[in-house]
């Protein structure tokens, strides 16, 4: 585990100062692999943050479709809160729904959480074990069943087969 902890954090630094630097130069890169290594190193040389995430062909396919889908509702969402704004007439409805996950893993619960905060229009306010409360701008079903339908089961299906 703890091999694995070091080398997705390595990776997730190392392609964060490729990022940021936006260059492939050699002492970049060579400064790059080194801070990379030191910071797994110091700060995840006993985490087990990266424990439960599969490293497989199937989990990494999964996790681009996951980012097109999660980018397709962030679209979605900026669309309709954009509407709602800008036609003050369009009816909201706020209030905070109990959906449940069926996600085993803390990380992808997590994931779960932010991804529904970073669509506009909803806000996850509480994990509970396998309960989450969001606050959505226009709740449209108050039963849980169907909450959890509309909110969580997009990603969810995605998150179960990179984490669970």
């Amino acid at each position: 585990m703890k091999i694995k902890n070091l080398s997705v954090s390595f990776v997730i630094i190392m392609a964060a100062w490729l990022l940021l630097n936006w260059s492939f130069k050699a002492e970049i890169i060579v400064v790059g692999l080194v801070l990379s290594l030191l910071l797994s190193l110091l700060f995840c040389s006993k985490c087990q943050l990266f424990s439960e995430i599969k490293l497989t062909p199937k989990a990494f396919f999964y996790t681009l479709i996951y980012i097109f889908v999660f980018l397709i509702e962030l679209i979605k969402a900026n669309i309709d809160v954009t509407k709602r704004i800008l036609s003050p007439t369009l009816p909201i409805n706020p209030g905070v729904v109990k959906v449940e996950t069926t996600l085993n893993s803390k990380m992808a619960r997590l994931i779960l959480a932010n991804s529904i905060t970073l669509t506009p229009g909803t806000f996850t306010i509480e994990i509970h074990e396998n309960a989450l409360y969001i606050h959505w701008i226009d709740v449209k079903y108050s039963d849980v069943n169907q909450a959890t339908e509309i909110l969580v089961r997009k990603f969810e299906t995605y998150l179960k087969e990179i984490y669970d």
